[in-house]
């Protein structure tokens, strides 16, 4: 198994409350075996959200519930990743860490494994003394579980024209883990929010779940189909921040962690074809996602057990192509990920017309078990329903710190991007190549400023892409050029995703660089 991050979990970012039912199918003695899972959910909350107050919905009846979190369990994911890790060690499992995937390996058509990246490279390009090549990892059968928009599937899939009925859609994450006094909030406490700061055009909403010792997880995600392009989706969580409703929380205590992440928000007919000859694609990578549960754990969980069971066959037998692995499709199919994913098939395309809209059909949706509204919903990628600043303000170019209500960071509840990545514990190697490509960055100076006003240095949630001033002002007269701060980086993919003119490629960086989180 190849881990791209230092140690297991340091790049793995959730919520998160946890459905049981992954973990029950794959280690039904869990408990016994000391898994961090331990905060049951004890309450749950839901209120909307105006500027100054808020309304909080009445008790809904279980089978109506959106969250359905009888059951469910607060935990940390990377903790939890990491005793996972631990378990399959014990088993025979040898885990690779500090090792990316950079390229898929084919024989033809056929997936036959991966190549790391090059080590010892620096800024400039060339080899220096510490140098060591990538290495080709053959397999009989590989299984690609590189996560949201992962660089190995997002290749495969278009190599391959794997894609499904519907374009994927996305979602970004970001995430505040806090220490507040203890008795602020009961462990096992679920609270999520809808409206302010959004608009009705904007999907997403608030979450703050309680565990135990006064720790608060805090976050906001936001769809990555936005249409303003001055829209700023970490100034938008500072804002949700100084909503009385979270504030009162939070003063006092002290922002400990903090980290960012996509979310595959598609649905049902997003998911690409997840077998090929050599290959299948699990969990966030293929987008098994329940966005009107905001769970994919369990599913990935469970896709990765469908995917092991057919492997197993597939080598034992000798075939492994795709017609064999096929087995994969119908275990999702006829088993419980397709029956909880179909009957939500259309909940994030139903917003795209307004959270009014969005909330009746999903509501129409629980009531009939997704029977109505039926068959599916036509959406487009979210970089293509990002507007052009003249179309959308209609008025020049407006400021864009008033337009995104941009909040001044007091560092005790809000705070600007270079701090919270701080705290995300990002590193990486300064003198290598830069991980985040850009095809022209001459579009970035001419076109994307004057089209877009240049949204890369908005929706990037840790200050990765700025526009600076030109040494010189020779060059069409635009005076600002693309400065990449790749080291900020917290491989969340928001860029790769939402660049609206996709000339952005999120690429592995050198082994190991990245986030570090802990306890998120």
């Amino acid at each position: 198994m190849l881990e791209k991050s230092r140690q297991s979990g340091s790049h793995i970012l959730s919520g998160a409350v946890l459905d049981p039912s992954g973990l029950d199918e794959l280690l039904p003695d869990w408990k016994a075996r000391g898994a961090p899972v331990d905060t049951p959910v004890r309450g749950d909350r839901i209120y909307y959200l105006t500027e100054g107050s808020q309304l909080r919905f009445p008790p809904i009846p279980a089978p109506l519930d959106p969250f359905q979190n009888h059951g469910a369990y607060i935990i940390s994911l990377n903790r939890f990743t990491r005793w996972l890790s631990e378990q399959a060690e014990a088993e025979g499992v040898d885990i690779f860490t500090g090792f990316a995937g950079t390229e898929v390996l084919y024989d033809g058509e056929r997936v036959v494994g991966v190549r790391t990246g090059d080590r010892g490279i620096d800024k400039h390009g060339d080899r220096k003394g510490t140098f060591e090549p990538g290495v080709d990892i053959k397999a009989s059968v590989t299984i690609l579980a590189d996560g949201v928009r992962g660089n190995l599937t997002k290749t495969l899939v278009q190599k391959l024209r794997l894609e499904g009925p519907v374009p994927p859609t996305y979602a970004i994450g970001i995430k505040e883990l806090w220490e507040v006094p203890s008795d602020r909030l009961d462990a096992g406490t679920v609270i999520h929010t809808m409206g302010y700061p959004l608009r009705s055009e904007e999907f997403g909403g608030g979450f703050i779940y309680a565990l135990p010792e006064g720790k608060l997880a805090v976050g906001f995600v936001v769809g990555l189909d936005y249409r303003d392009p001055l829209f700023d989706p970490h100034m938008a969580f500072q804002r949700f921040k100084q909503h009385p409703l979270v504030s009162e929380l939070l003063t006092g205590g002290e922002m400990v962690r903090y980290g960012a992440k996509a979310l595959p928000e598609g649905g049902w007919y997003a998911i690409p074809r997840c077998h090929v000859d050599g290959a299948l694609i699990v969990g966030d990578a293929a987008g098994f996602l329940n966005s009107m549960r905001l769970k994919g754990i369990h599913l990935a969980m469970k896709s990765g057990i469908c995917a092991a069971d057919t492997t197993f066959q597939a080598i034992r037998t000798g075939d492994v192509s795709a017609a064999a692995l096929a087995t994969y499709q119908e275990l999702i199919n006829t088993g419980s990920v397709r029956r909880e994913l179909y009957p939500v098939r259309n909940v994030h395309q139903s917003f795209g017309g307004g959270m009014l809209a969005g909330l009746a059909f999903s509501g129409l949706s629980l009531l009939t078990g997704g029977a109505l509204p039926s068959g599916r919903l036509s959406s487009e990628p979210g970089h293509e329903r990002l507007t052009r600043l003249a179309r959308y303000y209609r008025t020049g170019h407006p400021d864009p710190d008033v337009s995104s209500n941009a909040v001044k960071a007091d560092r005790t509840v809000t705070f600007d991007k270079l701090t919270n990545v701080h705290y995300s514990g990002t590193r990486h190697d300064e003198d290598q190549p830069a991980h985040l490509l850009v095809q022209d960055t001459d579009i970035c100076r001419t076109r994307c400023r004057e089209e877009y006003g240049n949204p890369c240095v908005r929706f990037c949630p840790a200050n990765v892409y700025e526009m600076v001033p030109e040494e010189t002002d020779t060059d069409a007269g635009t005076g600002r050029r693309l400065q990449i701060n790749a080291s900020n980086c917290v491989h969340c993919k928001t860029c790769d995703i939402m660049d609206p003119y996709q000339i952005i490629d999120w690429a592995p960086p050198e082994g190991g660089g990245g986030p570090e989180y802990e306890g998120m």
